[in-house]
């Protein structure tokens, strides 16, 4: 089954930076990964790590992230998960907490990297 054509593209190159859209928790089959905050967290950034890779980049690259969450009290959890994918230095980030994201997740990240 396809997906609907959507007006983004995973990621855009531009003078040397890598900027990914946002990922949630979706699985190959397109579905929202049932579990716990942390396995969802793992399946965001094994999609981030899909996309850089594409991008001709690593996590190693990435220089600032911005995490969306529905709920703070996610916030030690997807931290935790988060953090497991870095190393220091380690990028410059924000948490910001939304209403709500798209197909009703719980947590999205987007990442920008550095190609030079």
């Amino acid at each position: 089954m396809g997906h609907p054509k959507l007006p983004f593209s995973p990621s855009v190159t531009k003078d040397n930076f890598v900027f990914t859209s946002g990922q949630v928790y979706l699985t190959p089959e397109g579905k929202l990964l049932e579990g716990s905050i942390k396995e969802q967290t793992h399946q965001v950034m094994k999609n981030l790590k899909g996309v850089l890779e594409k991008a001709g980049v690593t996590f190693a690259d990435v220089v600032k992230t911005t995490i969306y969450v529905t709920d703070m009290s996610l916030y030690g959890d997807v931290n935790e998960i988060y953090g497991s994918y870095f190393s220091e230095p380690y990028p410059a980030r924000e948490t910001v907490c939304v209403k709500e994201l798209p197909m009703g997740a719980k947590i999205e990240i987007s990442l920008i990297a550095s190609k030079g």
